[in-house]
């Protein structure tokens, strides 16, 4: 198991909760800035956890067209439905924030305040 599944996996529910937007915006300053670092977050993790899926799947692709070898693959359909029951990306990366574990800097240039 890739060490992104396992820190994925281990305490997020797949169940949306209603947050207080005044907690987000204590850590920086501004709810939109809070905001826009949970979804640039969620953004990482879904591209890695789209690059992980791709790359466990391509080893069960075929490279003919040939209609005879187009079967059911038990494990493709295994690891598919392992992902498919993982927590939404936007999810873990709210828990991430409200658990410090997201590092970001507030640049001057930029209107947070």
């Amino acid at each position: 198991m890739s060490r992104l599944r396992r820190q994925l996996s281990s305490s997020t529910g797949n169940n949306v909760e209603t947050r207080n937007l005044n907690d987000l915006k204590v850590k920086t300053g501004n709810l939109y800035g809070s905001i826009s670092i949970i979804a640039k977050r969620a953004n990482q993790i879904n591209i890695s956890l789209r690059e992980e899926l791709h790359n466990k799947l391509e080893e069960f692709a075929s490279h003919t067209d040939s209609l005879e070898e187009i079967h059911e693959n038990k494990e493709q359909i295994e690891i598919s439905r392992a992902y498919e029951r993982m927590p939404n990306p936007a999810l873990l990366a709210t828990q991430e924030f409200y658990e410090d574990k997201i590092f970001f800097r507030k640049n001057e240039d930029e209107l947070f305040s």
